[in-house]
């Protein structure tokens, strides 16, 4: 188990992040997703701080020295400000099981990311790969139409996205933004403890976003929130499995294993939240979306294994 304790924790996130997706997608559709970011961020913190003192002795990462802080706070900033906020608006937009798709594209930026950063090789095979990615997400969010127009014999087909635009664009910017937040956290953490890691980069996403309250003036509707106590149950449920447990287990994967081979197997979310969307939120899925999704996860599989 040891020697293969990045992939095994690798799988772990995935399960993690297969529940965080549905609670998030639950509690942003209620109090919206700037809310959700910044309390999920603050029970994150407050999580973690309780674990490390247990753990480690310390109740904030004071142990981590320059480099390490600098690099995964700016890991926290690409990652949880701007890779999260996005993703998060796309559930409410296009649903938890679309957006965790379009996650698939993470692998590409990446190693992309760790091609510019730590020299590691992309191939021929790898851009071949990331094709038949492309090919799988294509499946799923364009569909083809018949236009008849008035006059004309034959009817024209052409193609249309099944998934509004606007959420498809937010999904694409958060799988750059967990693909290039994945690999910094892999270069400033080195051998440093994850569960540490993750928090020094849930502090950065918390201030980080309790400044952009302040910019915008969310800080009065906050209260309306914690009224809500569906959403505040789902926002737990999300901040145990996502920031807490599965942050930091996509930090160990990464630091017992290779950045890619442990982000093809944390692509796996979109097969996996299939059943759950189906069962329980009762969402409606063609056979084409399940060949699609199948499809993007091998594109993913393939981009490392090579």
């Amino acid at each position: 188990m040891t020697s293969h304790l990045g992939e095994f924790a690798a799988l772990l996130t995935t399960l993690f992040w297969t529940i965080t997706a549905l609670a998030f997608e639950t509690a942003s559709k209620r109090i919206g997703s700037m809310h959700v970011n910044l309390l999920r961020l603050g029970v994150a913190g407050i999580l973690l701080s309780v674990f490390s003192y247990f753990y480690r002795g310390l109740f904030l990462p004071t142990d981590a020295d320059l480099h390490t802080w600098t690099w995964l706070a700016i890991s926290g900033i690409v990652g949880f400000i701007i890779g999260d906020y996005c993703l998060f608006k796309a559930y409410t937009i296009t649903g938890a099981r679309v957006a965790m798709l379009l996650m698939t594209l993470a692998p590409v930026f990446a190693a992309f990311t760790a091609w510019i950063m730590l020299g590691e090789v992309m191939s021929g095979k790898s851009m071949l790969a990331m094709i038949i990615t492309l090919g799988g997400i294509a499946l799923v969010i364009f569909t083809r139409t018949a236009d008849s127009a008035s006059g004309e014999l034959k009817s024209k087909r052409r193609y249309s996205m099944s998934y509004p635009i606007k959420g498809v664009v937010l999904g694409v910017i958060a799988a750059a933004g967990q693909g290039v937040g994945l690999v910094l956290s892999k270069y400033g953490m080195r051998n440093y403890d994850p569960f540490a890691a993750s928090h020094i980069r849930v502090i950065t996403g918390f201030i980080g976003f309790a400044i952009l309250f302040f910019i915008l003036g969310r800080w009065k509707e906050l209260p309306t929130s914690f009224r809500d106590t569906k959403a505040m149950k789902w926002l737990v449920v999300g901040s145990i499995f996502g920031p807490f447990l599965g942050v930091s287990f996509s930090l160990m994967a990464v630091q017992h294993t290779s950045a890619g081979i442990a982000q093809t197997i944390m692509s796996l979310t979109p097969v996996f939240i299939i059943p759950p969307a189906v069962l329980i939120n009762k969402e409606r899925v063609t056979v084409r979306e399940i060949i699609g999704a199948v499809i993007a996860v091998c594109g993913a599989v393939m981009f490392f294994i090579w």
